[in-house]
């Protein structure tokens, strides 16, 4: 399959000092979501920017749809879409007038951009609110008008920064939906995300990044993967049982349990879920240790974010923007 999006040794610095993508490496097969997740300051939004033309880079080479990011740059910004980490809206204007906007700028022609705007409007269930001031609208409105606006031109390739971000749980939903429609359609996606849930659920392969480079790459269970197996959780009636349980599930275990005195848990690696669960319920009765509860777990994105960059997944980027706020192509 071949690769959409192409980026081989990226670097991109901020002055002297900061260097915000080293040596990036990236590959997006046609017709596929990749999740771009790294802690602040790792990278992400610098290689959107990159990527979507924005930013040129100071060393390393970038393809998308087979054309340079730097050399072919105007031809690129007609084929692709994206949609930033805030909303780029003309708040004065009408939902309607902004997706209609955008579509003039792509010279659609006035019949078909007002055409693609109400279809929008209708898809992100907006056609209610389309003649009202998006002053009006809520922060999920907004955001779906954002992202319908990076959908005016039909784009090849669909870059995400952060999407989610700021809306509810409820929001969240909706929007993974109108995400997952986009992809079931043939839409090649990059996708960066501080939900980790989210790139589980939407990405087809994912890509970890710190201080600019990809230090992890593969499927979200592949990745899971790469932190150990299965984890057998308990908790039990007592502190005092805590170090007994422990002895006795070194037995059953394949590596060191782990104690949590404050919630009176354990955790202990395992290599097999179903077997080592009944063994290790018939250790602790022998032994008289009340458990309270019990239960196999598969590490999560949490575990090998943690595990691959030291720190917990935060949830701002706090990478240093440039001089003026681009959006998408025109």
């Amino acid at each position: 399959m071949a690769n959409t999006i192409l980026a081989e040794g990226l670097v991109k610095r901020y002055g002297a000092e900061i260097r915000a993508l080293d040596g990036l490496d990236l590959e997006v097969a046609e017709g596929t979501v990749l999740g771009l997740l790294g802690p602040n300051g790792a990278g992400k939004t610098t290689a959107v920017r990159v990527l979507t033309t924005l930013l040129p880079p100071d060393e390393g080479r970038a393809t998308v749809a087979g054309l340079d990011v730097v050399r072919d740059a105007a031809a690129l910004r007609r084929i692709i879409g994206l949609s930033g980490q805030y909303a780029a809206v003309d708040e004065n204007l009408t939902g309607f007038e902004n997706l209609d906007m955008v579509g003039r700028l792509y010279h659609l022609g006035r019949r078909p951009s007002r055409s693609r705007a109400r279809d929008l409007l209708d898809q992100f269930a907006l056609a209610e609110a389309a003649d009202r001031p998006v002053k009006t609208y809520s922060g999920g409105m907004r955001r779906r008008l954002d992202l319908a606006a990076s959908l005016v031109a039909e784009p090849q390739v669909l870059f995400l920064d952060e999407p989610t971000t700021g809306l509810d749980p409820r929001g969240r939903l909706g929007m993974w939906e109108v995400i997952a429609s986009l992809v079931r359609g043939g839409t090649t996606l990059l996708l960066t995300t501080q939900y980790l849930e989210e790139a589980d659920r939407l990405a087809d392969s994912i890509a970890v990044i710190d201080h600019g480079r990809v230090i992890a790459r593969g499927t979200a269970d592949e990745l899971k993967t790469q932190v150990g197996g299965d984890r057998l959780e308990l908790s039990v009636g007592h502190t005092g049982e805590l170090a007994k349980a422990a002895d006795t599930l070194r037995a059953v275990g394949s590596g060191e349990p782990v104690v949590d005195e404050g919630s009176r848990r354990l955790t202990v690696p395992i290599s097999d879920g179903s077997g080592v669960l009944v063994g290790a319920l018939r250790r602790l009765d022998a032994e008289g240790i009340e458990v309270l509860d019990v239960g196999i777990r598969r590490p999560t994105l949490d575990d090998v974010f943690l595990a691959l960059t030291g720190r917990a997944a935060e949830e701002l980027d706090e990478e240093p923007a440039p001089a003026g706020r681009g959006r998408r192509g025109r």
